[in-house]
């Protein structure tokens, strides 16, 4: 086996789709916005590739997508990579992968994530959305504030609201809820839903599924695969996403990663 670093999207996206909704978000980055903060990562044995690994340098921390079917083998790409790697980062590993890094990093972990996708797209009929309403560029500083009053440390980026898939409700002329996307790559047919949030005071009422069934209905305009990223342990959203037809498809973790 070696270690070597890829350039060709359509060898990286081959690899990449042998579970596309494992590997979504770096399908997504081969976007050509992306594109140019992407480094490809892989393992290759007996002249085929095994294993991908992203490092992703568009975001204040370098985010390292080490996520596998196989763990094991992940987890040699990233011990072959290690000095690589910045001396801080953001990683979404799949269970024992961290372990590659054999202490070197302090990690601060973001606790376990579930990855899940729409596989069910046929419930999104059955979920009256007729009260959502589409945000345009007008809406951003709105949004921005209702983002910054209900989700404080959210990943709210004023880019995504230019794709014309960020959704809401609003009541007495004020936003309640809303959602959009973290990737929006129709080129390679896939999205994923992001900034999903509801006011404080309106929680428990439907509302996010509501947002988010339109929000879904439209995309599917354009791509084939949507899929998300939530907490485990946030019930609440994986029964919401649940009911629109989502399923969960594989876990990770979340961390923060410093090198001592």
């Amino acid at each position: 086996m070696r270690t070597i670093q890829l350039h060709d999207k359509d060898t990286i996206e081959r690899v990449l789709r042998r579970n596309t909704y494992l590997h979504l978000y770096a399908i997504g980055d081969l976007d050509d916005f992306c594109w140019p903060q992407t480094t490809w990562h892989a393992l290759e044995d007996d002249g085929k590739i095994a294993e991908i690994a992203l490092l992703y340098s568009g975001s204040p921390l370098p985010v390292l997508l080490g996520l596998s079917d196989k763990p094991e083998r992940m987890r040699e790409l990233i011990r072959r990579i290690r000095h690589l790697l910045p001396v801080s980062l953001y990683a979404h590993f799949s269970d024992g992968v961290t372990e590659a890094l054999d202490n070197r990093y302090a990690a601060h972990p973001h606790g376990p994530h579930m990855k899940m996708g729409l596989t069910r797209p046929t419930l999104l009929e059955a979920i009256e959305a007729g009260d959502v309403v589409r945000f345009t560029a007008d809406d951003l500083s709105e949004l921005a504030r209702f983002y910054d009053e209900s989700c404080p440390g959210n990943w709210f980026e004023s880019r995504m609201l230019e794709t014309g898939h960020y959704y809401g409700i609003r009541r007495d002329g004020r936003i309640v809820s809303a959602a959009g996307v973290h990737v929006y790559a129709p080129r390679y047919r896939v999205a994923a839903l992001g900034n999903v949030v509801t006011h404080p005071a309106c929680r428990g009422q439907g509302l996010a599924t509501r947002v988010c069934a339109r929000l879904c209905t439209e995309l599917l305009s354009t791509v084939m695969h949507i899929g998300l990223n939530v907490h485990a342990g946030n019930a609440a959203a994986l029964a919401c996403y649940t009911r629109l037809g989502f399923e969960q498809i594989a876990g990770y973790h979340e961390q923060a990663l410093e090198h001592l």
